[in-house]
């Protein structure tokens, strides 16, 4: 058993409420506030709770409309009276992060029951207007180049991946593809009545070769919420619990001065996530993994254990990662057909992997929901957090 399984943390809190909002490509005239309140809300009710038994609260930058002192302005603007408030920025690991500190909370006993809470509005026609207010880290050997985006950096894991490996486009392809078949069950995805085939992938424009523009993410509005529990307060509550079995962090800050720019920190995050629950990547019965590109999808499933390096490209193709399928992958979409509403981006598949332990997925129902391994990826593989929810305490 691991040091942190030997700490008491495993299985200590669940999920147990959810509210998630239909993203949107505008705000339309909505601020980041209002999104998040509507979704906070609409998990204590799905919880079966009220105000009045939330203790603690977990919220993230809104990257669009940011201000200090967030967590107050959250938990005035929603009238709770706290005793636990955190205040988490691991970029798209965050939302991982965020659930990670609120079970560690509970376990403490420094709460009872936690509200996680993330949401943006993401205003296009703001984009050219002037920069947004996010600062990437200054690379020496790569901002002088003119690669100081992410789009660059996942295309270059990309073509390295292919160089070294032999990965194809049509690999790649089949990641977005897939999960676009489990969004058409899903109707609040961006781009639910949209199929899409790996053709139509490669089709699509290249923005940073070798990737496409439907192996991007969209940014978006929207907004998500989860309410955590101490296990032993699940009984009365209106829905199965997911509990939270394992969490697991890493960090490595600057991925362009590895021995090795495709071995990432989730073979941290996942060690340490799979220590504290006991279990391995062969208990995961389905993975909600972060996927702001395709490359990232891909190298995350090889780091976290799901097969060995350099074997992603063939993982992805000889399974079937939509709900339906041997692997289920990204259940509601992803982010790449769901939408990224800011940090709420992983937030989103937070609650997939909760939603579809908890049995409450609807008609994209896994047939086996006994596990789920969720995981964020923050800056370019830089932060990563891991999650290990199950059905079993």
């Amino acid at each position: 058993m691991s040091i942190l399984a030997e700490a008491g943390l495993r299985g200590r809190a669940a999920i147990v409420g959810l509210g998630e909002l239909a993203p949107t490509k505008k705000p339309e005239g909505r601020t980041p506030l209002e999104l998040i309140s509507e979704a906070a809300m609409a998990a204590i009710a799905d919880a079966g709770l009220t105000r009045g038994d939330i203790d603690g609260l977990v919220v993230c930058p809104a990257m669009m409309q940011y201000s200090m002192l967030w967590p107050s302005i959250v938990a005035e603007h929603l009238g709770l009276s706290l005793s636990y408030m955190e205040f988490v920025d691991l970029g798209g690991a965050t939302a991982c992060g965020m659930v990670a500190r609120a079970a560690a909370a509970i376990a403490t006993r420094r709460a009872t029951t936690v509200l996680c809470v993330s949401g943006d509005t993401w205003d296009p026609q703001g984009m050219y207007l002037k920069p947004p207010p996010l600062l990437f880290p200054l690379r020496d050997f790569t901002v002088p180049y003119g690669a100081a985006g992410a789009n660059a950096d996942y295309a270059m894991a990309a073509r390295l991946h292919m160089h070294r490996y032999g990965t194809t486009s049509r690999q790649l392809a089949k990641i977005a593809a897939d999960q676009r078949k489990s969004a058409q069950e899903n109707p609040l995805a961006l781009f639910y009545g949209h199929p899409l085939s790996i053709d139509d992938v490669l089709a699509s424009p290249m923005v940073c070769d070798p990737l496409h523009k439907l192996e991007i993410v969209l940014p978006c509005c929207g907004a998500e919420a989860a309410v955590l529990t101490a296990s032993d307060r699940t009984q009365d509550l209106p829905h199965p619990p997911a509990y939270v079995l394992g969490f697991g962090e890493a960090l490595d800050p600057d991925p362009f001065q590895r021995e090795d720019f495709l071995t990432t920190p989730t073979v941290e995050s996942a060690r340490r996530a799979f220590g504290m629950a006991g279990l391995g990547p062969r208990d995961v019965t389905l993975a909600e993994i972060y996927d702001c590109y395709t490359s990232a999808v891909l190298i995350e499933l090889e780091d976290a254990g799901f097969c060995h390096k350099g074997e992603g490209g063939p993982f992805v193709e000889a399974h079937d990662l939509t709900f339906g399928g041997d692997f289920p992958l990204n259940t509601n979409g992803g982010m790449l057909s769901f939408g990224q509403p800011g940090l709420g981006g992983g937030m989103t598949l937070v609650l997939e992997g909760a939603r579809q332990v908890m049995g409450r997925a609807g008609p994209r129902q896994v047939r086996r929901n006994d596990v789920a391994f969720v995981h964020g990826n923050g800056g370019t593989f830089t932060e990563e957090c891991s999650l290990i929810l199950s059905r079993e305490r």
